[in-house]
């Protein structure tokens, strides 16, 4: 089996990640913080690229790609710290009602003007829904507190923590990018931070769980597009790795900016507190643990060779 992203997968993301990179830079975040944290022309932008509409199937305006893509797209939304539900509503609100079979409406949301509230038992919030409002850590969130009769549908379970998983990668990467710029700029004892040993490693770890978490989750994007049986085990283990990576990086990187990493002065507070609000939510690393536990150790989960090979 070919795992490799196909040109025009990479092309997709490559193009989203050039366009977010031109429009939401970190004087964009400062504004949208200070200034109310929502912008109809960035809302716009997002619609006439055709990303809201990049599950809703072809037969009804959207461009009917996959979770796959979606996935790849919300890592980029991560990078770029995108403050609008882009990813809430397009990425796992849509497939969530197109397999419950009520997919009319969909046009509006191709068009920008119907966002979907996710309920869940699992969060006491909804994402840019209706109701009364909730404080988050992140500013650039809006949350309000969900119905209290919100179900517990195992599919919306999965869309969430898989998508949370995604932006995870993407927000680690950033995360990462920032600490190795400003190690190169912070100089101690007549030289530049990053040229201590010490500093590279930390650095490297984080690299190097990052990219051992993001296969994870495109495995586990991959897995839930095709139906798997064992795709809910495979979204908890993506939720756990890309937690792990994105943690480790935030703390690693609060680290190479001394003093100053907690501060509001610094852009890293936006990614650091995206981190924190996607590490909990559709589920705590400790959730996800004991469901890839139960899995392995119950038996619900075949292993072996035979199995991972096949």
């Amino acid at each position: 089996m070919d795992f490799r992203f196909t040109d025009d997968q990479l092309t997709l993301a490559e193009g989203v990640r050039d366009y977010l990179a031109g429009t939401h830079g970190p004087e964009v975040l400062r504004r949208l913080d200070e200034q109310g944290n929502r912008d109809p022309a960035i809302w716009r932008g997002l619609v006439d690229m055709g990303l809201t509409g990049l599950l809703v199937p072809e037969n009804q305006g959207g461009l009917g790609m996959g979770l796959v893509e979606a996935a790849l797209i919300a890592a980029e939304c991560g990078r770029a710290g995108l403050a609008e539900p882009l990813v809430d509503t397009a990425f796992v609100g849509v497939p969530w009602l197109v397999a419950l079979g009520q997919a009319d409406g969909l046009d509006a949301v191709v068009a920008g003007e119907r966002r979907i509230a996710l309920p869940h038992a699992i969060n006491p919030w909804l994402a840019d829904g209706d109701g009364p409002a909730l404080t988050s850590v992140d500013p650039l969130r809006n949350l309000a507190a969900a119905p209290g009769n919100a179900g517990d549908d195992p599919l919306l379970l999965s869309l969430g923590a898989l998508m949370s998983a995604a932006q995870l990668v993407g927000i680690a990467d950033a995360m990462l990018s920032q600490a190795v710029e400003y190690a190169k700029v912070r100089t101690q004892f007549g030289q530049p931070v990053g040229a201590f040993q010490g500093l590279k490693h930390q650095l490297s770890s984080c690299s190097v769980a990052i990219e051992f978490a993001k296969p994870v989750v495109w495995r586990a994007a991959s897995a839930l597009q095709d139906g798997l049986d064992s795709a809910p085990v495979h979204i908890s283990h993506a939720k756990m790795a890309a937690t792990d990576a994105a943690m480790l990086t935030a703390e690693t990187a609060i680290q190479v900016h001394g003093a100053m990493g907690y501060t509001y002065e610094v852009d890293l507070h936006f990614w650091m507190k995206r981190a924190w609000v996607l590490a909990g939510a559709w589920g705590s690393r400790a959730y996800h643990y004991a469901r890839v536990d139960e899995a392995v150790l119950g038996g619900a989960l075949p292993i072996g060779p035979e199995h991972t090979f096949a």
